[in-house]
């Protein structure tokens, strides 16, 4: 586990750098425009549908889902760390980097988007928890469905989305990586 610090530097890195070129704007850049427009023939119930995960009581079930987990596998620091890393990412995207970036839309600060951090965070924590391909592939397809209601509602363009993700996953992979004790070597 020690090992993910690279990994989360890198998306560290890369949120970072993804929101440069929209600091201080409104407006959409190629892909954001040319995504908003996929998404525009949906209808709004399902966009709302595709945007459900990201809901707070939704995410909170799901960091209780992960800490149960850590609970019943006797694993008490990464219960805490379940619920640390998420909410660390959340405080952090919208008292630093929401303000520090300044991208508008609709009067409201959008980058790195908010509800992609949470939902990301608390998805990334499920998959370092359980270790299941199967966990990892559902995560991928939440994510994405609702990346499609954000965009598609008109709450964020896609690199708030993407912005959010990677700014997530640094965030929790580094608090795994850093405060996660090393596992105990084996005795046999």
């Amino acid at each position: 586990m020690r090992t993910l610090w690279v990994p989360a530097v890198i998306c560290g890195l890369l949120a970072l750098l993804l929101g440069l070129p929209f600091a201080g704007g409104t407006s959409a850049g190629p892909l954001d425009a040319a995504v908003a427009g996929w998404t525009a023939h949906l209808s709004p119930g399902l966009l709302r549908v595709l945007v459900f995960p990201t809901e707070p009581y939704v995410v909170a079930v799901l960091a209780l889902l992960a800490v149960g987990l850590c609970l019943r596998g006797r694993r008490r620091a990464d219960a805490v760390l379940a619920v640390a890393a998420p909410v660390a990412a959340v405080l952090l995207t919208g008292l630093l980097l929401k303000p520090l970036y300044g991208r508008w839309k609709n009067g409201t600060l959008v980058y790195p988007s908010g509800h992609t951090v949470g939902l990301v965070a608390v998805l990334t924590v499920l998959v370092l928890v359980t270790r299941k391909a199967v966990v990892a592939i559902l995560a991928a397809l939440a994510l994405a469905a609702a990346a499609a209601g954000l965009v598609g509602l008109g709450y964020h363009y896609l690199t708030d989305v993407a912005g959010g993700t990677l700014f997530a996953v640094a965030v929790v992979l580094l608090s795994w990586s850093v405060l996660r004790r090393a596992p105990a070597p084996s005795a046999g």
